[in-house]
Order: C-alpha cells, then structure tokens, then sequence
C-alpha cells in the first residue's frame, strides 16, 4: 500500500511564499512522475506541476515563473515552492505519484488527501 503524505499548506497574504511538500511511503520501486494539481471551489482540477524521475518539468500557465516543483528520487518527496502568490491560487493542493511500481502491485497512480492554500488580499 501506497501513501501520499502532504505538508506545507496554510494562509498567507497576497505575494507571500509558501512551500509543500508530499513525502510516498510503501514498499516503492518505482515512480515514474510526481506532482501538483490544484481545485478551487466551482472549478475544475487543474495541473499545477509535474516533474518525472529524470528531471524533467512541466507547469500550468498561471503558475510559470512563480512555482518552481523539486523532487528527492531517493526519499519519493516532491515539493513544489510557491512564491508571488495571489488570492487566485487559493485551492486545494493535491499531490500525485504517477505510474507507482511496487514489489506487490502493478503501476498505478496515488493521489494525497489535499492541502488547503489560502491567498488573502
């Protein structure tokens, strides 16, 4: 079994920063990509961030410039830092671990319990 265990998530004021982190724990393998995705109320999930096991990195419009998504391979984290941040960002932060490989279980896809990111202005 798989958990996805988020932190980071709290209030903070128009153009403040804050910083999340989401730590898998299990038997793991593998994990091919992890990531952020966010949902506001009314709205659709979107993504946020998105960075594979090599590296490479990928950011939703609104976030790019002032998110940056990190990962430690070896300790199955991911963190996303979010600086300038605006009352628009206020959602839920949801961490994904995608294409999961376990010693018991195929590849498949965890999601966190979500973190709550409130911008006030």
């Amino acid at each position: 079994q798989v958990q996805l265990v988020e932190s980071g998530g709290g209030l903070v004021q128009a153009g403040g920063s804050l910083r999340l982190s989401c730590a898998a724990s299990g038997i793991i393998f593998s994990i091919n990509a992890m990531g952020w995705y966010r949902q506001a109320p009314g709205k659709q999930r979107e993504l946020v961030a998105v960075i594979t096991s090599g590296g490479s990195t990928n950011y939703g419009d609104s976030v790019k410039g002032r998110f940056t998504i990190s990962r430690e391979n070896a300790k199955n984290t991911v963190y996303l830092k979010m600086d300038s941040l605006k009352p628009d960002d206020t959602a839920v932060y949801y961490c994904n671990a995608a294409r999961v490989v376990t010693t018991i279980s195929p590849a498949r896809d965890y999601w966190g319990q979500g973190t709550q990111v409130t911008v006030s202005s």
